[in-house]
């Protein structure tokens, strides 16, 4: 029988948005958009980030100087806000990934224990 899913998006993401940002603008900037589209594929759908959390993550991380925004015209003559990767972000993110390795790692330890406590 699979695992069940997640009930709550917002309980799957809680703590984990801003770094999952991070990791899609490392590989170049990006639309809102593009961004939602790079973790809902790039998890195989089981993160679902909609605009009411991208957005103020993506708020967020600009102020902290984390990113950068600039309104530019699509190849379709719209209007977007693409977000770029500052190196304050780089930075921020290779702290993060050293904090999730271990936190992966505790996880796996406990989940690979076979006596109970």
């Amino acid at each position: 029988m699979p695992p069940p899913k997640y009930r709550s998006r917002l309980e799957l993401l809680q703590g984990t948005l801003d770094f999952l940002i991070l990791q899609v603008l490392r590989a170049g900037p990006r639309h809102g958009y593009g961004i939602s589209q790079a973790i809902n594929a790039g998890s195989d759908e089981v993160f679902k980030v909609d605009t009411g959390s991208l957005y103020p993550a993506l708020h967020r991380l600009e102020k902290r100087g984390w990113v950068t925004a600039s309104w530019q015209t699509s190849a379709n003559r719209q209007r977007t806000r693409v977000y770029r990767l500052t190196a304050a972000g780089r930075r921020q993110l290779s702290a993060e990934h050293s904090r999730w390795q271990q936190f992966v790692g505790a996880v796996s330890a406990l989940l690979g224990r076979t006596s109970e406590v």
